[in-house]
């Protein structure tokens, strides 16, 4: 199979990394390549000093894009867990890759206030937390990602089901995802949709 770029986008909370992971371990139960570039752990060791102004958080983002498009293009499923709040360099980093497939985590930020175990939301919405994103700072979600899950309302194995059967349908994984999945219905329009964008 030939590499790709899962790049997961959404607030802090979304379950991008509970995600990435989950998929992860079902494309190695199916023989193919898999990195995972957790936004936290790229921060740490890859983009360590930088800061979370605008500038800042667009070299970490371009950073993690030229990473998973070296994997990709050698075979990689690349799969990114990083918050990546500004469309432009969302956009400029998938224009840089062959095979690019951009998820977006939907959820609420009552939800993801009421999901926060350390208190994050609540210290950045009473302004102890400066450049928060999606509270001080913006977040610019994607117009036309390839796909959307609802964290907020489907379980982990749906939204996960759902990421691997649009994956199969554009052909880039092998088998056949089992469980909680499209409809018919959204399965046909999601078909159409892929077809406008040229994937099948």
């Amino acid at each position: 199979m030939k590499g790709f770029t899962l790049w997961f986008t959404g607030l802090s909370g979304s379950g991008k990394s509970t995600l990435a992971r989950n998929i992860e371990e079902t494309l190695l139960e199916r023989g193919m390549n898999v990195e995972v570039l957790d936004g936290d752990e790229i921060r740490e060791n890859l983009s360590k000093g930088l800061t979370f102004s605008k500038e800042d958080r667009d070299i970490n983002i371009r950073r993690i894009g030229y990473v998973a498009k070296l994997l990709s293009r050698n075979g990689v499923a690349a799969i990114t867990a990083a918050i990546s709040p500004y469309k432009a360099i969302r956009d400029e980093v998938r224009e840089s890759h062959d095979r690019f497939v951009e998820v977006y985590l939907e959820a609420p930020i009552d939800v993801l206030t009421e999901r926060d175990t350390k208190g994050l939301y609540k210290k950045a919405l009473a302004g102890e937390i400066k450049n928060f994103t999606g509270v001080s700072d913006p977040y610019e979600a994607p117009e036309n990602p390839e796909i959307i899950v609802n964290t907020a309302t489907e379980t982990v194995e749906e939204s996960a089901n759902k990421i691997l059967r649009t994956l199969e349908l554009m052909q880039y994984v092998p088998g056949e995802a089992v469980g909680a999945e499209y409809s018919e219905e959204e399965e046909e329009k999601i078909k159409a949709r892929l077809k406008d964008l040229g994937y099948i």
